[in-house]
């Protein structure tokens, strides 16, 4: 799997497509946590906001802010960060607007369910050798199989426009090829997907990179006929599913994700905001914000707890938990269950120097879902040997995602701050 998909889990559509987005686990789920990839760290000074300008960051004046949710969703899955995204024809202004999208910097690209789109919306199919491009996205918990098609994307006052944009269990598709169907479970429902589609917002603007576009990799790009067969293909980079605020007029070179503060015991839900754009308008200026530059191949960062050292390490707000290995924290099936609450110490490096220690928090995971609430910032779980902070990391907290090699007031990205 290319790590340009990053997303919850990699090999996890949540971290690196094969990473986690929208594939984040729950509470009743028996696949295990994964997380998505990131980089290296080690100790240093931090960069601010106050390091040098490399290059000129252009201004803008263009509604770049909208409202995120956690709460209940379709699947009652807790912590599902969602928000709504405008899809239209392109060109046009004939739109539907589709609820219950999970935002997810752990990947890259819109992906959408068929099902949650109008019919009479007719997005153009991406053209293949043979008939149709087809692309196999696959998360911490299984893949998404669907169409390549184009669409005007549309947030706050920001317009993506004929943007590639992947329609999960499109109907022009309906062969899942055979290496795709072994990547786990079909996330190709709104009950498997816990939601309508995934809004991947991460670190990178294509959702593979220059991997597809040399190489026919599998679990990725298909060309498809007429007669359903499917076969992996090449797919240039401006034709891949794309990062939709990479492709903004303005305000593209990364998002910014605020959410309140909850207590120990959770939040029955909270709403946050989503700004596009990092030191593009006032309301998305860095400020003091540590910069943690990340691995501009992997995206990973390195976070170091306890004596041990998780090269594999990102922030991904499409993980529904904390997910690392612990080898002593009380298991509860897939999430830790400590008798009492547990505080730890983490330090955090970037792939330069810059070095962030902060404490985290695990709470019992049964506890937490014995509640009704929906939203937490101490729920954990297991993973292999990757540091994945996920959503709980992010309440309380501004956390800005900057898109690889797109100038920003600290330098171009790919990198996280906070």
């Amino acid at each position: 799997m290319s790590t340009r998909l990053l997303l919850p889990g990699v090999l996890l559509l949540c971290t690196v497509i094969a990473g986690c987005g929208g594939g984040g686990t729950d509470e009743t789920a028996s696949a295990s946590a994964s997380a998505p990839a990131s980089a290296t760290p080690a100790t240093g000074t931090p960069a601010t906001a106050s390091a040098p300008v490399n290059l000129p960051v252009q201004q803008s004046t263009v509604p770049n802010q909208q409202p995120v949710t956690v709460g209940a969703t379709p699947g009652l899955t807790r912590n599902m960060l969602m928000t709504s995204v405008t899809v239209c024809e392109p060109g046009t202004d004939h739109c539907a607007t589709i609820d219950n999208v999970q935002v997810d910097t752990g990947s890259q690209g819109l992906r959408l369910l068929a099902s949650a789109l109008p019919a009479d919306l007719a997005l153009p199919a991406q053209p293949s050798a043979t008939g149709t491009v087809g692309e196999c996205a696959v998360f911490g918990t299984g893949y998404a199989w669907g169409a390549v098609r184009s669409a005007d994307v549309r947030m706050a006052g920001e317009v993506a426009a004929a943007l590639p944009v992947h329609i999960i269990a499109d109907a022009s598709v309906p062969t899942v090829p055979a290496d795709c169907g072994r990547a786990g479970l079909a996330l190709m429902t709104t009950s498997a997907l816990r939601g309508n589609g995934i809004l991947g917002i991460g670190l990178f603007a294509a959702d593979c990179g220059g991997g597809c576009a040399s190489s026919a990799l599998p679990r990725w790009y298909y060309t498809c006929a007429t007669d359903g067969t499917c076969t992996s293909t090449m797919q240039p980079v401006a034709s891949q599913v794309t990062n939709p605020v990479s492709q903004f007029a303005f305000d593209n070179n990364g998002v910014v994700i605020e959410l309140p503060a909850v207590p120990d015991m959770g939040a029955s839900s909270v709403t946050g905001s989503l700004t596009f754009g990092i030191g593009t308008q006032a309301n998305n200026s860095l400020g003091g914000a540590t910069v943690l530059k990340a691995n501009s191949v992997t995206g990973y960062v390195t976070t170091t707890v306890g004596g041990k050292v998780y090269t594999q390490s990102f922030f991904d707000s499409g993980s529904n938990g904390l997910f690392f290995a612990s080898p002593t924290l009380n298991v509860c099936g897939l999430w830790y269950c400590p008798t009492s609450t547990q505080t730890s110490a983490a330090t955090i490096k970037g792939a330069g120097s810059a070095t962030n220690t902060l404490s985290f928090q695990v709470g019992n995971a049964q506890a937490l879902f014995a509640t009704p609430n929906f939203a937490f910032n101490n729920l954990a779980g297991t993973a292999g040997n990757v540091f994945d902070w996920g959503l709980p990391f992010f309440f309380g907290r501004k956390v800005f995602t900057a898109i690889d090699s797109r100038a920003t007031p600290a330098g171009p990205g790919p990198y996280y701050a906070f």
